[in-house]
């Protein structure tokens, strides 16, 4: 089951660079995301990219979730990818429910940027657009090998990781 695949860009740490002047993780002061980077590491060339926003997900507000909501359903694949920071990544799921239909919503993001090494980011996305491919009809986030659906989709803080 091939089918196509959209990535919408919002931001989160797998998005974000260390910045030496700033001594400090940023997003790319030419606005540019590094998922083509990714994709191409992993020779995964068929997800259109698309950037909404490079935004950390905690200032994240709803005028954030209504533009995501809207490149949602403008978008003309079923299958849709949402790279997200971890910190909201739940709050944005839940608020997708149930307004999108006929599409299947995969959220996912990094612990780590993937600009450094040993990030997460990599196993995740590869996850969730193969998620985004197979999986019925709703919202979920791919996070740590687990799909988890919008309803139970919550970081968990001390163990740094998403749990079922």
């Amino acid at each position: 089951m091939n089918m196509d695949v959209r990535i919408l860009v919002t931001g989160g740490t797998i998005d974000k660079v260390h910045d030496p002047r700033l001594e400090a993780l940023t997003f790319s002061r030419d606005g540019a995301t590094l998922i083509p980077e990714v994709l191409a590491t992993g020779r995964c060339h068929f997800p259109s990219v698309q950037i909404v926003m490079l935004k950390d997900s905690l200032d994240f507000d709803d005028s954030d979730r209504e533009a995501i909501l809207a490149a949602v359903q403008a978008a003309p694949e079923q299958a849709i990818v949402i790279t997200h920071g971890t910190g909201t990544m739940g709050q944005t799921a839940r608020y997708l429910a149930g307004k999108v239909g006929g599409k299947t919503i995969v959220l996912t993001g990094a612990m780590r940027p993937h600009s450094i090494s040993a990030s997460d980011g990599s196993f995740n996305l590869g996850g969730a657009v193969v998620a985004a491919q197979v999986l019925p009809d709703g919202i979920y986030g791919v996070m740590n090998g687990r799909v988890i659906e919008a309803a139970r989709l919550d970081k968990n803080v001390e163990a740094g990781r998403f749990d079922l």
